[in-house]
């Protein structure tokens, strides 16, 4: 087998032992990690190696490869061929967007947008009628910033098929007027049960291919080696398996977790667990099961407080609150019965009271199915009460949190629909830490910038990637350089259930690793901004180089 020595570089391994954090080289063997540690050592190790050969790095700094805790592979490839609408500050700015757009393909079946954010909008209430003014005949379909909300025009809501008689599914909502019309904007499970599935079903395998292919390379651009996926589903399972027949692998390997939406019939409900667990067995024993791991189910318990469907402990600002999209009576039955089949449980809480509910359903789960090893998580944690962080270290939940979604560009809105304390609260990184909570940090693209480093930067900042000049938020909760890096690295590889296999340059481990043209542990944070991976690895193999 042959063995390549990497040299004279400063590696940052993500493993406190046996070896210090920091090395200066590496042995691949087969496409694994064969020997870490001083050039000597190495050389040492691997010298019985029957084909050897020797790279100088240049002096490059070295990581494990990024693993992006929270993604969606799929509507993240397709995000990349929407109208990006993040930059919008106005109503006209959006406007002005789409007509562009609608003029580089007149013939385009629809317009299809993303990322536009509610105080772009005077009284954060957008309307059909907004995007009729420019676009009367043409469907026009636009994921909110967040992906909760879709804002459509009345094409789109006659296309879809949606009138005053079509009911609101649980957790979600048709926004109406006065007389029960609809107004166009789609809330929470109304968006992905009536448009997202109608834009879905419009689909071909061969678009989710495309889609995926997209996805993967651009990861591979910016150093993600590994990655979660937070919204399988069946078209993508077969594209995935697709790409698996096509070329023998995926570009990088990935766990995925099933999202399941509430029936309001709790049979159904534990019907949608049993199948879950059959599609993990049987990828488990296909020629996927190398590169695709079905890790277990995701529950988006509640909404977004940029639109107040978050729900929260004390009302918003404008003395409305929110409903759970999972109450306690529904998916208490469903998270134990996943957990008793071994199903990982992730779960959107952004919410502070929501998070209590996910916990509690957690702590109903292990009393009913007993003692055993879990890995549980929770998404986001946007604002969470001290007393949930303390019993997430008692229960041994993973906290996978969002840098990007804190951006102080995007937090104006954010902090005015609390509108109080709980605004300048948020995010608090530093209190996890300090409850010796494990953390993993992710982008949840594409509802936010997909790229790592920038995300670094905000981790070790609390600053501003989309507008630098904007005053940090509470700069007291940064990590350390070596903490974040190891949120992105190892700490995704835990959070998925990896860690045996990647997330640190480490003997015996898969040998996904990226080279930087800066070193993040002694530059200042602002070169990150400008900073570009020079070579991605997948197994030992290069997948990328700028």
């Amino acid at each position: 087998m042959p063995t390549t020595i990497y040299r004279n570089a400063t590696v940052f391994t993500a493993d406190a032992a046996p070896f210090p954090a920091v090395v200066d080289a590496f042995a691949v063997t087969d496409g694994r990690f064969s020997a870490v540690g001083s050039l000597d050592e190495v050389r040492t190790a691997v010298s019985g190696a029957e084909a050897l050969a020797e790279l100088d790095l240049g002096g490059a700094f070295v990581s494990p490869g990024i693993i992006d805790s929270h993604s969606h592979l799929t509507g993240f490839g397709n995000a990349l061929s929407k109208v990006q609408l993040r930059d919008c500050g106005s109503l006209d700015e959006i406007q002005q967007r789409l007509l562009a757009a609608r003029e580089a393909d007149p013939e385009a079946p629809r317009i299809l947008g993303i990322s536009w954010l509610f105080d772009a909008i005077e009284g954060g209430k957008p309307t059909a009628a907004m995007i009729d003014e420019v676009l009367p005949e043409v469907p026009a379909y636009l994921d909110a910033n967040d992906l909760h909300s879709v804002w459509v025009n009345s094409a789109a809501l006659r296309e879809m098929g949606i009138t005053r008689d079509t009911p609101d599914p649980i957790g979600g909502e048709i926004a109406r007027d006065e007389n029960g019309d609809a107004t166009g904007m789609l809330y929470e499970t109304a968006g992905t049960q009536y448009a997202w599935n109608f834009l879905e079903a419009q689909h071909t395998e061969a678009d989710t291919v495309r889609a995926l292919d997209l996805a993967f390379e651009t990861y591979l651009g910016v150093g993600v080696t590994g990655a979660t996926e937070m919204s399988l589903n069946a078209p993508q399972v077969a594209a995935l398996r697709a790409i698996v027949a096509r070329d023998g692998r995926l570009p990088f390997p990935i766990t995925a977790h099933w999202i399941i939406e509430p029936s309001g019939d709790t049979a159904r409900d534990l019907a949608a667990v049993e199948g879950i667990v059959r599609l993990r067995d049987e990828i488990a024993a296909s020629d996927a099961a190398p590169w695709l791991r079905i890790a277990g189910v995701k529950l988006i318990m509640d909404g977004v407080i940029d639109a107040c469907t978050a729900t929260m402990r004390a009302p918003y600002a404008n003395g409305s609150n929110a409903e759970p999209i999972w109450n306690a009576e529904r998916v208490m039955p469903v998270v134990a019965a996943a957990d008793r089949a071994g199903l990982q449980i992730a779960m959107h809480a952004i919410g502070d009271r929501t998070s209590e509910i996910a916990l509690d359903a957690v702590e109903q789960a292990i009393r009913e199915n007993g003692p055993r090893p879990r890995r549980h998580r929770i998404e986001h944690l946007e604002s969470v009460a001290d007393t949930t962080i303390a019993r997430m270290a008692e229960l041994g939940v993973t906290a996978s949190m969002q840098p990007v979604h804190c951006d102080p560009a995007v937090l104006d809105n954010w902090k005015a629909m609390l509108g109080d304390a709980r605004g300048e609260a948020g995010f608090p990184w530093h209190k996890f830490r300090e409850a010796g909570v494990a953390l993993t940090l992710g982008t949840d693209a594409p509802t936010a910038p997909h790229e790592p480093l920038p995300n670094l930067y905000i981790a070790l900042t609390a600053g501003s990637v989309l507008s630098p000049e904007l005053p940090p938020y509470h700069p007291e909760r940064v990590f350390t350089p070596a903490e974040a890096l190891t949120a992105l690295t190892a700490g995704g590889a835990y959070a998925g259930e990896m860690e045996d296999s990647c997330g640190r340059v480490s003997v015996g481990l898969d040998a996904n690793f990226i080279v930087l043209d800066v070193n993040p542990l002694e530059a200042a944070p602002s070169a990150l901004l400008g900073a570009r991976v020079l070579s991605t690895y997948v197994r030992g193999e290069e997948m990328h180089r700028a």
